[in-house]
């Protein structure tokens, strides 16, 4: 019913993509005052975007191939972010042991210094030097392992860092459809006529002053099959994969470490209970929806880790694994590592036509100037306001005195000392601030409605409904939370009949 009332209408921009550039942009978009639809195929977030190594982070390893203008923004939008969304990014301390034969010291301390300098920081603390010998960090290291670094970045819930632009793009004025396929893209006049296909509903058209192409992975298939126009722009597809495993060592430090192919691999303190390690770079090739990990990576990054902490990880030990693949722009690096891992547009607007911008390449931690440049791109054929203004705005959430979430935390453990203490973290950290809409008029657990097991009442199924496009079990599971890493298989089948 929300999609056919679009029918019809005429837009400023449509977005084709639900993912980390689109809805970015659409929020910066509607941000400005235009009128903006996102159609997004799937459910949000539900490709590249959720499959990534949950950092914002300058990219250190990018340093080595002189993308000190990536770089250096990735640095800035750190704290930028952090600052907009303190609920669900929250600084992280790296370590990375030193081997003499991978990097000589004096490369890896000037990275660092550049790394700390570079990008004007002043929330994250500075690098160290770390004699492991001394260093509680180093307790779970080999003991040849002796010296090394450590420095800052910072984690991020990735798939709710989509859904949170995508709410602030509706609270702004866009319309946000999921689960509805664009199927055809064409210039009409000085208009796109863009033909739209619900998942569970009748097509309908709607038109467009402009049309944004942040399909991913798709990208390519999109202009070639649904908007049936030939670019000279290429995409290079890379396969990225992850595995979780019971967590192995103590303390809340990620580990950065070295391998000889000059790939690096993190560890990362993951959901409390669990690690995550990754990631793979491997060039792929096939539907990015039928991406999965095979043996070699899951042998590869156990033989990578293994090569670095006394306490050994196996197969059996795995518990979870994903895999994405990376829209990167294609350089011609014969390294698939070497990749960049900048973005690119591809503007076609010749003859004064409605514009088309298409987006390849980027990375999760620079969406938010992606968007910006991508409209500062737009804003002379449209003639829009040019004024930026997200690098002020929080998230929803994310209105924090001082964006400092513990306190926030500790502000809000009186009014709602009836819930237990680890689930009032929890809609913390997914919510934040939004935990009033969430538990309005609530006093009691009773009040949650049906317990479906484990933490999970109705209230929040309802919220998830209304707010955040919630249709089925996997949303909630493996989207919106994690709790599919936590909750048992009868809870799950509770959910799934409950979200058929």
């Amino acid at each position: 019913m929300m999609a056919r009332a679009a029918q019809g209408e005429i837009f400023d921009l449509v977005v084709i993509g639900g993912g980390i550039n689109g809805v970015g942009i659409a929020r910066d978009a509607a941000g400005r005052g235009l009128k903006v639809l996102v159609c997004e195929k799937n459910d949000l977030a539900s490709a590249t975007s959720s499959a990534s190594t949950k950092l914002i982070h300058g990219g250190l390893r990018y340093l080595e191939y002189y993308e000190f203008r990536l770089v250096r923004e990735a640095l800035v939008e750190r704290e930028v972010l952090l600052r907009a969304a303190p609920h669900i990014i929250r600084p992280l301390r790296f370590v990375l042991p030193h081997v003499k034969a991978l990097r000589p010291a004096w490369m890896v301390r000037l990275g660092l210094f550049l790394y700390d300098h570079l990008g004007g920081r002043k929330i994250l603390p500075g690098t160290r030097s770390v004699n492991f010998r001394r260093d509680p960090t180093g307790v779970c290291l080999r003991d040849d392992i002796t010296r090394g670094f450590e420095y800052s970045d910072c984690w991020v819930d990735d798939a709710r860092l989509v859904v949170l632009n995508a709410l602030d793009a509706v609270e702004r004025g866009a319309k946000v459809l999921t689960r509805t396929a664009c199927t055809r893209a064409e210039r009409e006049a000085d208009l796109w006529r863009v033909d739209l296909k619900p998942e569970d509903g009748a097509a309908f058209q709607v038109r467009a002053r402009a049309l944004i192409n942040a399909g991913g992975p798709w990208v390519s298939d999109i202009l070639g099959k649904v908007i049936h126009v030939n670019r000279p722009a290429g995409l290079r597809l890379v396969k990225g994969s992850h595995l979780v495993v019971p967590r192995f060592y103590e303390g809340a430090q990620a580990y950065i470490f070295q391998n000889e192919d000059r790939r690096i691999v993190f560890t990362i303190p993951y959901e409390q209970h669990f690690t995550l390690v990754g990631t793979t770079d491997l060039p792929y090739v096939g539907d990015p929806a039928k991406v999965a990990i095979d043996e070699d990576e899951i042998a590869y990054l156990l033989t990578s880790v293994n090569s670095y902490f006394k306490k050994q990880i196996h197969c059996a030990d795995v518990v979870w694994t994903y895999s994405g693949v990376r829209p990167l722009y294609d350089d011609q690096s014969a390294n698939v590592s070497a990749v960049t891992r900048d973005y690119v547009f591809d503007i076609d607007s010749g003859n004064g036509q409605a514009p088309l911008l298409s987006v390849f390449g980027g990375k999760l931690t620079t969406y938010r100037k992606l968007a910006e440049h991508a409209l500062g791109k737009l804003q002379p054929l449209m003639g829009f306001s040019a004024n930026t203004w997200t690098v002020t705005g929080t998230l929803p959430g994310g209105d924090m005195p001082d964006a400092d979430f513990e306190a926030f935390l500790g502000s809000i453990q009186k009014r709602y000392h009836w819930l237990p203490a680890n689930l009032l973290r929890r809609y913390a950290r997914a919510y934040g601030t939004r935990i009033e809409v969430l538990l309005k008029d609530k006093t009691s657990l009773s009040d949650l409605g049906e317990d479906f097991g484990e933490g999970i009442y109705e209230a929040e199924l309802a919220y998830l409904i209304e707010k955040e496009w919630l249709r089925t079990a996997d949303d909630l599971l493996w989207r919106r939370s994690k709790l599919g890493l936590h909750v048992s298989d009868e809870t799950k089948e509770r959910l799934r009949a409950r979200l058929k």
